[in-house]
């Protein structure tokens, strides 16, 4: 679901106001950010801008990042009514032996055991339980071989364009004790881009943005009150009380193979606005393979773009300053007619290049003459154009690399009945003894 950039069916009635406001340039190495990792990247949570990026479609390792594809899979079932989140699984031998397998990341699930779906969920998002995910894979497609069938279908519905997955639980498959799902090899990994990463993070908010609730949580008890009570510890090392904790931090997953190295998915909100970052396999001053650097490279990525950035309000005063906002309708009752957007629209600028924004308002040709004023009549709430506004650079976007401007539209604030020919007809009478005299 790539998106495409909206195509210009309109003609052009352009009044234009050069506006003195920054614009923002993707990064890539224009900036002072030295993140050491084989890829990174920085989006905007909202609109999928692309604001830094390095080796972006390079499709790597992603280790337990891919549970991410496993809970977007998971919320979905959930959410078309397939599965429920009390309904109960009972522990097959395969998921049995991978989640007590000695040194695999897990929550010991008991043999013949019946655990809730919610129980599975929480302990493959905070815990990233192996056996959790599998667990759940099965609950969904009745295999883990038939559920990465749905994980590749998915990656490409949503647009992934470097990608490929071989299990549900970010495993390398040699470490699956020789039990990796159908269809795949005992040698194949999980790798996809950091663009991709960012743009399933990006659906995985937007769709199901109770993903957070979960994510968000630093620690939690599975099953209290049970034998089996454990206290899961989230490896999100910027939630709060963590050691890298960032202000705003919710989100997403790690990963940690020796296939994927040090990776990490991580999301923040300031003051509403919202990034994604990615960083595949972050290393040291040393070059090697670093747990800790995958967080403080992310804090990195966050503070760019929370602080190199400011959100700028557009609306139709970018085009007429201290006017009010009415257009031409000579054939109307009334010989004009307001317009307004339903609200502004903000855009994250950069604060320290200064240049000058184009705003500009187009006009349906449909609805107009061809001195370029509005024909009646017009019903309140009928879309009479769109507000154009041009930061003059080449953005990119996890959905498309190359977007048009920001476009709003703008509405008709009333309605305007037409004239009757006798009032036109006067009109027309006096506005030709204006001109000739």
């Amino acid at each position: 679901m790539k998106k495409k950039t909206v195509k210009q069916s309109l003609s052009v009635l352009m009044i234009s106001f050069m506006a003195m406001t920054p614009f923002q340039q993707t990064a890539h190495g224009k900036s002072t950010l030295e993140i050491n990792a084989d890829a990174a990247i920085l989006v905007e949570a909202d609109t999928g801008k692309i604001v830094y990026s390095e080796n972006e479609d390079k499709a790597l390792g992603i280790a337990s990042m891919t549970k991410m594809m496993t809970e977007y899979l998971v919320l979905e079932a959930i959410d078309e009514g397939k599965i429920k989140w009390d309904q109960t699984y009972k522990v097959s031998d395969k998921v049995y032996q991978l989640a007590n397998a000695p040194g695999l990341s897990n929550v010991p699930l008991r043999a013949d055991e019946e655990y809730t779906v919610r129980e599975l969920y929480d302990a493959m998002v905070i815990k990233s339980g192996n056996g959790a995910a599998i667990a759940l894979s099965e609950v969904v497609a009745g295999s883990e071989g038939k559920f990465v069938k749905m994980m590749n279908a998915k990656a490409k519905e949503l647009g992934f364009e470097h990608y490929k997955f071989v299990n549900s639980s970010g495993l390398s498959n040699y470490d699956m004790l020789g039990m990796y799902p159908e269809g795949t090899d005992v040698n194949d990994e999980n790798v996809v881009s950091a663009e991709d990463m960012a743009t399933l993070a990006y659906y995985l908010i937007h769709d199901f943005p109770e993903v957070l609730e979960t994510s968000s949580l630093s620690s939690k008890v599975f099953r209290p009150g049970t034998s089996e009570e454990l206290v899961m510890k989230n490896t999100n090392g910027l939630l709060k009380g963590k050691s890298y904790h960032y202000k705003g931090a919710d989100g997403l997953k790690t990963g940690t193979t020796p296939f994927a190295g040090s990776t990490f998915t991580g999301t923040a909100k300031r003051n509403g606005v919202r990034y994604i970052s990615v960083i595949l396999d972050a290393k040291d001053e040393y070059g090697q393979p670093s747990s800790a650097e995958r967080f403080i490279q992310t804090r990195e990525l966050l503070d760019y773009g929370f602080d190199e950035f400011e959100s700028v309000s557009f609306s139709l005063d970018n085009i007429e300053k201290n006017k009010e906002h009415t257009l031409p309708v000579p054939d109307g009752k009334e010989q004009e007619v307001t317009i307004k957007l339903d609200k502004p629209v903000s855009i994250r600028l950069m604060k320290q290049e200064e240049d000058k924004v184009k705003t500009s308002l187009k006009m349906d040709e449909t609805k107009v003459n061809e001195d370029g004023s509005l024909q009646a009549p017009i019903e309140k709430g009928e879309k009479i154009g769109e507000l154009i506004i041009d930061t003059q650079e080449e953005e990119e976007y996890i959905f498309d690399k190359k977007a048009a401007p920001y476009r709003v539209d703008v509405y008709a604030a009333e309605s305007v009945k037409k004239a009757s020919w006798l009032v036109r007809s006067s009109r027309s009478i006096q506005g030709f003894f204006s001109n000739l005299f």
